[in-house]
């Protein structure tokens, strides 16, 4: 095997203390400004809005509650149709309400009733299946309001599949 080995000797490079940086440990590494986080480029990459999740059953209705009612879905099995409301403040007239997925874009026109704007979206639209499986999350812009960035989660889901 000694003959099968490569028998050149390659010399080391000599290596100056002056050309190597100093590098001690002191925490977390700073980053310069040149390798600043990049802005998000699309709704995809903005962060999630805080908030879980909850399901309940309200009155016969399948209904999802994020971050505390910020934004509902509930199933109204009566009209066919899942309810969506944003209850993070509503203008005093009629506002446009866009909904963002990875597939698909649409544009309500949202009433505002009972302290919350509202739209009515059928519940075999396919509109819902996307907000269920988008990327992990899809967005909900209004007029007026910050956008909300909710993970689509199991419960949103139940609602739709409990509507159906």
């Amino acid at each position: 095997m000694a003959s099968c080995a490569d028998s050149r000797v390659i010399p080391a490079q000599p290596q100056s203390t002056a050309a190597r940086p100093q590098t001690s440990y002191q925490g977390a590494p700073s980053r310069p400004a040149s390798n600043a986080v990049p802005a998000p480029k699309g709704w995809a990459d903005f962060p999630a809005t805080p908030g879980d999740w909850q399901w309940t059953q309200q009155g016969g209705q399948s209904t999802a509650r994020f971050a505390g009612g910020r934004l509902v879905l509930r199933c109204d099995p009566a009209r066919g149709t899942v309810r969506l409301e944003r209850g993070d403040g509503a203008p005093t007239g009629a506002t446009v309400l866009r909904v963002i997925t990875q597939t698909q874009t649409r544009q309500f026109t949202a009433v505002p009733a009972g302290g919350a704007l509202g739209i009515d979206i059928p519940a075999r639209d396919n509109l819902l299946d996307a907000m269920a499986f988008s990327k992990g999350r899809f967005a909900i812009e209004t007029t007026g309001l910050p956008t909300l960035y909710v993970p689509s989660w199991t419960e949103v889901s139940r609602v739709v599949e409990d509507c159906r």
